[in-house]
This record gives structure tokens, C-alpha cells and sequence, in this order.
């Protein structure tokens, strides 16, 4: 199958590259003709597990091309994946100007039937919006599908190449005969090809997400909850992911989730809500105590210092929303540099894969250390904000000697209360006992 994908962002990168392996002739198209150049010779500018070696092997045989040229990769393919980057606005709704964009220019290209695919995350109805930005430039017969992506960043290779589910929004047989036949090869295992209507296909991305950001929300309240009334909510969430209707994902306690999709997908559903008069209650909730959640923790270390924490320096082991990833967008390290500069603190930070993009949002106004165990130098506290593998088993006797103090802020709860009370830490976490008195219990 002959496919451009327009948008060498994440998604489109992802899409293109998985594609491709699958046999496929794909394009890549993006307007960045540095980027466009340094993708061609194999330099990726974001870390994604898997990524770099597929893109490699794929150019290198000939079914990966990177181009600038959309009028050509939109005249030499049947497919054209819309993947351009569909940003915020102020009021939650998503700016769609790169959507319609794009859909005119491919309009202009056409040469002949295309399947033009919207793969962005887009608010309900866009694809009627981008059809009728086609009918405007073009006399040849398309189609609009909807084929939302459920990508885990730290895990996007994987799951395209293995999907749970394969979602395929079309009102036309013969659009989805041809989306059917380009994802078939990824489903051999059984995982179901579902085919709906287009509308229902937008909806279902963004009520995926509200619902897992939710999950995550709800532990976080829980937990809060745990701390005030004396439980643990270690416990309390092995008691409830027990439960087969329940489970465990995304039921972990923490500073909340980050990233390039689910806030912003919550906002947007809840931007869509509003302008059609309906009630939203539980989103606006899911919303509010994600920010509150970062504030709840940086009150913890405000706490622990009688609010004065001016001249102190803090050790910041991870930058990155999340692990695998080398993307800060919406990342509660974010909060927690901004608030800890704010009051007067010094931050040594280390992320094994953030800090190029850490430097770009915080310029020289933190120390970048090039390992875990120099950022502790000179540190009065060490704060864990991302819980990548190789924070999970440190030397605590050399962290302990290292610090000033040994006081351990864990946004993550990685460690072991009681063992870190045994080898002389504060050990301060979320929705668990952080009193020393707990060693009695």
C-alpha cells in the first residue's frame, strides 16, 4: 500500500516508521526541512524505545522516505494520514488550523481517489469540517476516516506494532476495505479491527483517555485520604486492583498525570461539553485534582521545611512526565522546578533522557548533573519526580552520605517507608505513614 503521512511529530513519526516496517511504501512529510534532513540520515529527535532502529532499517530499504514535498507524497498514495499537532487554545478546545491546513493542501494535490485519514486527536465532528475543507479544493472523489491512535509513550513502537484494538471510523465500504487491508498485518493475533462511525471514532480517543486520567485522579485523592486517616494506600490499592472489574493500570499514586494527551484531551472533552450545554462534573473533577495534586506535594516539602526553604538545594532525580520518554510536556517536574525556583531554591536536576529539553524550558536557571549521584552534591533533600528504572534500586548508603540531610521527597513512592526509617532517612511520600513512629506499629 502506498501511504503518506504528513506530520513527523510523535504520532505521525510512530505511525509512518511502524507502517513502513509492515511492508508498506510510506512517506513522511513535514515542512522542517532541517528535521526533514536530520530524519533522513537517521537522527530522531525524540526518544522513543525501538524507534531510532526501525527508522534505520526501514529508510535504509527503501519503504521509509522523508520529504518536504507533500504535492508529490499526496499524488504517489492512495492513504494520506493527517498527524499535525493539534494545540491547546486558552479555553481548552483544540486549535484545528494545521488540521484544515493540511486537508488543503492535500485537496490541492489530489490527483485521483484518496483515503485521507485523520490520525490527530480532533474534537468530535472534525472530520465532517475536513471534508468539507476537501470539497472546496478538489474534483476527485475521498473518503474521511477517523483512526484515533492509543499510543503509551516508552512503549508507542509496541503497541502500534501490537495493538489491543484497532479503531476505524468510516461511512464508506470502500475506505474501510482499504483501512481494513493496511491494518490487517498488525492484527494476527485476534485483537479486533473495529469499524464505527466517524463521530464515534473521535469521541472514542478522547473517553479512553478522560477514563484512564480519571483512574489516576481518583488514586490520588485516595490517597491524600489514606494519609490524613492513617491507611495505606499500598494497601488499599492491592485491595481494590484485585478486582477484575477494576484492575490495576493507572491506579498508582503520584504527582499526577503529564504529557502530550490526557490533559489536554480531558480539557478538550470538557470544552465540548460546555458548548453543548452538557454537565461535565466528574471531568472538571479529573482536571482539577491533577493540579491540585502537584500543589499537595510541593506543600509536603514547604512543610517540612516551616515554609522556608530559600538557599536550600534540592536534588531532582527525572524531568520527563514520564519513564522512556524524553518528553516534558505537562510534566509535574515542570511544577515542581517552578515552584521550588520561585521560593528562592537551587535545583540540581537529572533525567536520563530530558535533560536537552529540560535546558530548552529552564535555560541555565538550574545545574544539569550528567548522573543520579551528582546531582545529590551539596543537596539538602532529594526529590524523585520521574520513576525511572534506574531510580529505583540506588545506593542509599551513598545517598545518605552524599546529602546534606538525608531527607527523601518521593513523588512516586518507590522505596520502602519502614526501610528507609530503619537507615536513618525522612522518608516523605504520598498516602502513606511517613512518621518514624511507624516502626513501632
Amino acid at each position: 500500500m502506498k501511504i503518506c503521512v504528513i506530520g513527523t511529530g510523535y504520532v505521525g513519526l510512530v505511525a509512518g516508521t511502524c507502517l513502513a516496517e509492515m511492508g508498506n511504501d510510506v512517506i513522511c512529510v513535514d515542512n522542517n526541512e532541517e528535521k526533514i534532513k536530520e530524519l533522513s540520515q537517521g537522527k530522531v529527535p525524540i526518544y522513543e524505545p525501538g524507534l531510532e532502529e526501525l527508522i534505520i532499517a526501514n529508510t535504509r530499504e527503501g519503504r521509509l522516505l522523508f520529504t518536504t514535498d507533500l504535492d508529490s507524497a499526496v499524488k504517489n498514495s492512495i492513504i494520506c494520514f493527517i498527524a499535525v499537532g493539534t494545540p491547546q487554545r486558552d479555553d481548552g478546545s483544540c486549535d484545528l488550523n494545521y488540521v484544515f491546513r493540511v486537508a488543503e493542501s492535500i485537496a490541492k494535490s489530489m490527483n485521483d481517489y484518496k483515503v485521507i485519514v485523520n490520525k490527530s486527536t480532533v474534537p468530535v465532528g472534525t472530520g465532517e469540517k475536513v471534508r468539507n475543507v476537501l470539497k472546496q479544493h478538489t474534483p476527485y472523489e475521498f473518503d474521511v476516516v477517523s483512526n484515533p491512535e492509543f499510543l503509551k509513550q516508552g512503549a508507542a513502537v509496541d503497541d502500534f506494532l501490537k495493538p489491543d484494538r484497532v479503531i476505524i471510523g468510516s461511512d464508506s465500504q470502500r475506505a474501510t476495505e482499504i483501512m481494513q487491508e493496511v491494518y490487517s498485518p498488525f492484527l494476527r493475533t485476534g485483537n479486533p479491527i473495529i469499524v464505527m462511525d466517524v463521530k464515534s471514532a473521535e469521541m472514542s480517543k478522547y473517553a479512553a483517555n478522560s477514563f484512564l486520567a480519571a483512574k489516576i485522579s481518583f488514586i490520588n485523592e485516595l490517597a491524600n485520604i489514606c494519609e490524613k486517616v492513617g491507611a495505606d494506600i499500598e494497601n488499599v490499592r492491592t485491595g481494590m486492583s484485585t478486582d477484575r472489574r477494576i484492575g490495576s493500570q493507572f491506579l498508582f499514586p503520584g504527582l499526577g498525570y503529564g504529557g502530550s494527551c490526557f490533559p489536554k484531551d480531558v480539557k478538550a472533552l470538557i470544552r465540548v461539553a460546555k458548548d453543548n450545554d452538557v454537565p461535565c462534573g466528574i471531568l472538571q473533577s479529573v482536571d482539577n485534582t491533577n493540579f491540585t495534586q502537584r500543589k499537595t506535594f510541593m506543600d509536603k516539602i514547604l512543610t517540612y521545611y516551616k515554609g522556608n526553604i530559600k538557599q536550600k538545594t534540592f536534588a531532582l532525580w527525572g524531568l520527563a512526565f514520564k519513564p522512556r520518554t524524553n518528553d516534558m510536556r505537562e510534566a509535574p517536574a515542570i511544577t515542581i522546578v517552578e515552584t521550588l525556583l520561585s521560593q528562592g531554591a537551587l535545583v540540581q536536576a537529572y533525567d536520563p533522557k530530558a535533560s536537552d529539553e529540560a535546558k530548552r524550558i529552564f535555560k541555565d536557571s538550574i545545574i544539569y548533573a550528567s548522573n543520579n549521584y551528582e546531582a545529590l552534591e551539596g543537596a539538602d533533600a532529594l526529590i524523585l519526580a520521574t520513576e525511572w528504572n534506574e531510580f529505583r534500586r540506588p545506593d542509599f548508603e551513598r545517598i545518605k552520605n552524599t546529602l546534606k540531610r538525608p531527607v527523601i521527597f518521593d513523588g512516586r513512592n518507590q522505596y520502602d517507608p519502614q526501610r528507609m526509617f530503619k537507615n536513618g532517612f525522612d522518608y516523605i511520600c504520598i498516602g502513606k505513614k511517613t512518621e518514624k513512629a511507624l516502626l513501632e506499629v
